[in-house]
């Protein structure tokens, strides 16, 4: 009698996420619905990321395994730290730059293993993976946390060096023609990253760094992988972009869980999750605010200042998080006064977001359009008000509010820009009022869009159900 045939291996794919809370998170979120589908995941981790992998480990303790490794040294940045939560925008360069050193310990272990790597999935900042895939024989792809109007944006500057003319203030319109539209910014919502690198803010082998990981990931890779669905981005995903080297995109959002009980995804949270739920409980379905720009965006006090005296005009019920790198941004007092009139809760450290989305009080989300925020409220159905900050921040805006017609704009926008005051207490009443229906029955409409795009039978169910099928031919 012949012996069986011994089982086919389940692709063993490396996974290497970039060490900043909105760009890691949805990468292992992404990597959990692979290992659900039966790959086989190493995932690249330093020492001080490595609890960012517990929930992921923990739900799938046979299916992924982490590839500790020092983290890379570097001058710019302090001993012991190793994520940019709560770093300033300048460091994002210097953590580009760093991380590609972990190319060499990646090749060598990679090169060690009796089972081969079949494919390496590498956040779009870590562009030196395309290439350490090609030495490995692999395939190499981009995963993009945030959406392809964003992502598209960086990589067209990068490829053209588009430049501001001398005597052009910050109103200089750039062009995007290969973008369908052919959108246009001001140069002030240019992404910071850009323009450091034009204007030398950065040392030169940043400088180089920043630039080739964008070309690498044009030039190098196989395909970009979107945490996107076609109901929000479908005019840019019907043809093969040139501003993203003409690749194929699979569409897979949104991968994030629809709940998250602990209300602890990406960190401990400042205030338990039921606590939170059982404040808003004493409010009616959709009157209140939450306010929250991200883990990495540095307010100034005039911002803070503009922004709690239009809460307080507004008379609007609202949660406000502040994060850890702007504790001084609240005006002394007002928490006081939010609390004595029972209408306002400010939160200082990481909140339960996911949660308190779906709270049914909670009617609207000041947000800065970090991509990880966009799509947690376009998941729980609540509309936005737009208040952009930098990168692709400025991008999302536009798609949410003049293409989607999911948000409105609460701020022009801009680190360190402060709104009137009177001004932004309308923007809010307004939301909460009659002039807000529109938008937040779109919200809804696109909630449930989203919903089915990820079951079964859905946009991001098929294009996800593809990828998988795509990475077993590879073996």
């Amino acid at each position: 009698m012949e012996a069986a045939a011994a089982p086919t291996p389940a692709p063993h794919v490396l996974v290497i996420p970039f060490p900043a809370q909105g760009h890691a998170l949805p990468l292992l979120d992404f990597a959990a619905l692979l290992a659900a589908r039966g790959l086989r995941l190493t995932v690249v981790t330093t020492p001080a990321n490595l609890p960012l992998l517990s929930p992921l480990l923990a739900a799938q303790p046979a299916a992924v395994r982490p590839l500790n490794l020092p983290f890379p040294y570097h001058p710019s940045l302090p001993p012991g730290l190793e994520n940019t939560k709560g770093c300033v925008p300048e460091a994002f360069p210097v953590f580009i730059h760093a991380l590609a050193s972990l190319r060499e310990p990646i090749l060598a272990w990679a090169r060690s293993q009796p089972d081969p790597v079949v494919a390496v999935i590498a956040d779009f900042f870590c562009g030196w993976a395309q290439p350490l895939a090609r030495e490995l024989g692999t395939a190499g792809i981009v995963f993009m946390p945030s959406g392809v109007l964003g992502t598209a944006f960086p990589h067209s500057l990068f490829r053209r060096l588009v430049r501001r003319p001398a005597g052009c203030g910050d109103e200089f319109s750039v062009t995007f023609p290969a973008i369908p539209g052919e959108p246009a910014f001001q140069w002030r919502e240019i992404s910071m990253m850009y323009k450091w690198f034009l204007e030398g803010g950065i040392e030169d082998k940043v400088r180089e760094s920043v630039r080739q990981n964008f070309l690498w990931n044009l030039q190098e890779s196989w395909v970009f992988v979107s945490n996107t669905l076609r109901a929000l981005e479908g005019r840019y995903l019907d043809a093969p972009l040139e501003d993203m080297g003409f690749k194929r995109i699979f569409a897979v959002g949104p991968v994030a869980p629809e709940t998250d009980p602990a209300g602890t995804r990406g960190g401990e949270a400042a205030v338990a999750a039921a606590n939170l739920s059982a404040w808003l409980d004493a409010f009616p379905e959709g009157s209140v605010v939450y306010v929250c720009f991200g883990s990495q965006a540095v307010l100034t006090p005039a911002v803070g200042a503009s922004l709690a005296e239009a809460l307080e005009r507004s008379a609007v019920p609202f949660v406000w998080v502040v994060s850890a790198g702007n504790s001084g941004v609240v005006p002394e007092g007002f928490e006081a006064r939010a609390a004595a009139a029972r209408r306002g809760l400010v939160v200082r450290g990481w909140a339960p977001q996911v949660a308190t989305l779906r709270h049914a009080a909670v009617g609207w989300f000041m947000t800065h359009c970090g991509w990880n925020s966009v799509l947690e409220a376009v998941a729980a159905g609540v509309p936005m008000l737009a208040w952009p900050m930098t990168a692709d921040q400025f991008a999302n805006a536009r798609l949410l509010v003049d293409e989607v017609r999911v948000a409105l704009r609460a701020c022009a926008g801009g680190f360190g820009v402060a709104p009137d005051p009177g001004e932004l207490a309308a923007v809010l009443a307004d939301a909460i009022g009659e002039k807000g229906r529109d938008v937040t029955t779109r919200a809804s409409e696109l909630a449930a869009e989203a919903a089915r795009a990820v079951n079964e039978g859905g946009s991001s169910y098929a294009d996800l159900e593809g990828l998988v099928q795509e990475i077993r031919k590879l073996c």
